[in-house]
């Protein structure tokens, strides 16, 4: 099974940005896609982006298209997340997963998370 490891968070001022990393080891082709989610204290994962192995399609919740972007480098197995123009709501922790099933926006649609990565924008 796949094993995912985020990195790259941290604390950021708000404009800021901040790039994300996702090391999906041992990938295999039933493996279709991979998604980031965030969670804040008190709020549920919701949906950030995710991009397919294959084709590299991308997938954004409205609130963050225009100011993140998802990418994948196939040859690593990495994902990536690239965030600009942070704002203090941004403020989570972000957790790369796996894509299993179902609707791509959804949590419930992934079966394999990492341990997530803090993301603080001041203020």
């Amino acid at each position: 099974q796949v094993q995912l490891v985020e990195s790259g968070g941290g604390l950021v001022q708000a404009g800021g940005s901040l790039r994300l990393s996702c090391a999906a080891s041992g990938r295999t082709p039933r493996d279709y896609a991979m998604g980031w989610f965030r969670q804040a204290p008190g709020k549920e994962r919701e949906f950030v982006a995710s991009i397919t192995w294959n084709g590299g399609s991308t997938f954004y919740a409205t609130s963050m298209k225009g100011r993140f972007t998802i990418s994948r480098d196939n040859a690593k197995n990495w994902v990536y997340l690239q965030m600009n123009s942070l704002k203090p709501e941004d403020t989570a922790v972000y957790y790369c997963a796996s894509y299993y099933s179902g609707s791509l926006y959804s949590p419930s649609s992934y079966n394999h998370w990492g341990q997530g990565t803090q993301v603080t924008v001041s203020s």
